[in-house]
C-alpha cells in the first residue's frame, strides 16, 4: 500500500474486489469516483501481486547494475514488462519502464548506481597549492576593487547633491 496514493483505504480494497470480478480500471474509477491514475497504477500491482497489491514492501530494494541491464535487454526483446516484474519479484512494471527509458537516452552508463548526495564542489582556480601570501594577494586586489568602486560612488552622489 503506497502512502503517497489518493486512494482511501477503503477504496483500495473495494478496487481489488473489483479487479478480481473482472472490472477495468476505468470502469472502477468511475465506480469509487477515485482518480484513473490511481487506480491504474493500483491495478498494475494487482496483476502483478494479485490480493498482495494491498501489503507495502517493507524497505526500498537497490538493483545491481547487471540486474538492471538483464531486466530492460529481456523487455526490449519482447518480453512484458508484468512477467519480467513477476519472475524478478519487482514491486512494479513500472521499474522495468523507467530503466528501460534511462538505457534509451542514456545507455548502459544510465543503469549504473549514481554517487549520492551533493556533488563535490570544484576546486577555484589556483586554490590547490595557493600559499598563504598569494591569497593574501588575491584578497587585497579585490578589496582595492571595492574600495575604488565605493569612492566612484560617493564621488556621485556628492555630485547629484551639488547639483539640487
Amino acid at each position: 500500500m503506497r502512502r503517497d496514493s489518493s486512494l482511501t483505504v477503503e477504496q483500495r480494497a473495494a478496487a481489488i474486489e473489483l479487479f478480481g470480478d473482472g472490472w477495468a480500471r476505468k470502469a472502477v474509477a468511475t465506480r469509487l469516483g477515485a482518480s484513473v491514475w490511481a487506480v491504474g497504477e493500483l491495478y498494475d500491482r494487482w496483476r502483478l501481486r494479485g490480493g498482495a497489491a494491498l501489503v507495502s514492501k517493507p524497505t526500498k530494494r537497490a538493483f545491481s547494475f547487471e540486474f538492471k541491464l538483464k531486466a530492460v535487454q529481456r523487455f526490449l526483446a519482447g518480453e512484458t514488462k508484468f512477467d519480467l516484474a513477476r519472475e524478478f519479484d519487482l514491486s512494479s512494471p513500472k521499474l522495468i519502464e523507467t530503466w528501460a527509458r534511462i538505457y534509451r537516452n542514456e545507455g548502459e552508463e544510465g543503469l549504473r548506481p549514481k554517487r549520492r548526495g551533493r556533488p563535490p564542489r570544484p576546486a577555484e582556480a589556483g586554490s590547490g597549492g595557493e600559499s598563504e601570501l598569494q591569497a593574501l594577494r588575491r584578497e587585497n586586489e579585490r578589496l582595492r576593487a571595492e574600495n575604488a568602486y565605493l569612492g566612484k560612488l560617493r564621488a556621485l552622489r556628492t555630485r547629484e547633491q551639488r547639483r539640487k
